[in-house]
């Protein structure tokens, strides 16, 4: 896989719906309380303020790269027509214009990837999008003491309200764009995220001492083990990368989680007890 379907992947396989089923899931289970509350928030903190800026810079990186060897590539294309024209008769017109065409090639691509090429043009590039400033500007705005003046609170209540429904209807729409496909990548992918992550969590959560206290332990492995952000499906979708497989993922991890879900319940008092 390239960078940016690394990226893609990683972003679909390696984070959380937290944000849309978090509340729809762990208030039944373990109540609406304040601790709930938190791993909500918190996990919610790690999806939107860490891993999405990383993936949105990993496939910026990925992009720069590609233009610069379809640079090099253009350069040698002309280059190599260039050594050509020693030896063989040509149409001057038809030559003209394949120069040309050529020409264009390399401009439109070595001087973006001159421009956008190196790891902080890259992360500059990712920091500019609306999906990575908004969280962080929502997180130092929260951080810094600035209250939502209450005239204009019950909009953003409104649009918080939204979003869920906004999310699952722009996830549905990018997986019915595509074909579904059930191979080993989709079916690894769905074990990642469904089995390998949260079993990862409760082996170190018991290593750290969490044993002691099993609605905790439990609520952390159930937080993590929910079906993948549809905010990797959608960035998916916008850039057109990694749009089958992450598709398919979504759809047969959010399926299979009624099962996991179920498993994981039972599973770590067991391991726990």
């Amino acid at each position: 896989r390239s960078i940016q379907e690394a990226a893609v992947c990683a972003l679909v396989a390696g984070s959380p719906t937290i944000g849309f089923l978090g509340f729809a899931v762990l208030d039944p289970i373990y109540g609406n309380t304040v601790s709930t509350n938190l791993v909500i928030a918190i996990i919610s903190i790690v999806v939107n303020v860490v891993t999405i800026p990383i993936g949105m810079y990993l496939i910026n990186l990925g992009q720069a790269k590609d233009r610069a060897k379809l640079s090099v590539q253009a350069e040698n294309a002309v280059n190599a027509k260039a050594n050509a024209k020693g030896d063989i008769t040509l149409d001057p017109a038809r030559d003209a214009a394949t120069d040309k065409t050529a020409e264009l090639m390399v401009h439109g691509t070595s001087n973006t990837g001159k421009n956008r090429n190196g790891n902080l043009q890259a992360l500059l590039d990712a920091l500019k999008q609306p999906i990575c400033w908004a969280s962080l500007l929502a997180i130092f705005l929260v951080l810094v003491g600035i209250h939502v003046p209450s005239q204009v609170a019950p909009t953003f209540d409104l649009i918080a309200k939204a979003n869920s429904g906004v999310a699952v209807l722009s996830a549905g729409l990018a997986l019915s764009t595509v074909k579904f496909s059930l191979g080993w990548e989709t079916i690894w992918n769905t074990f990642f995220r469904l089995i390998l992550t949260p079993a990862v969590f409760l082996g170190v959560a018991l290593l750290c001492g969490m044993g002691g206290d099993m609605n905790k332990i439990s609520m952390l492995v159930m937080a993590v083990a929910l079906p993948p952000a549809f905010s990797g499906i959608i960035i998916s979708s916008r850039y057109n990368i990694y749009v089958k497989e992450g598709a398919s993922t979504t759809a047969v991890a959010t399926v299979a989680f009624a099962a996991t879900c179920l498993l994981w319940i039972w599973l770590v008092p067991f391991c726990v007890g």
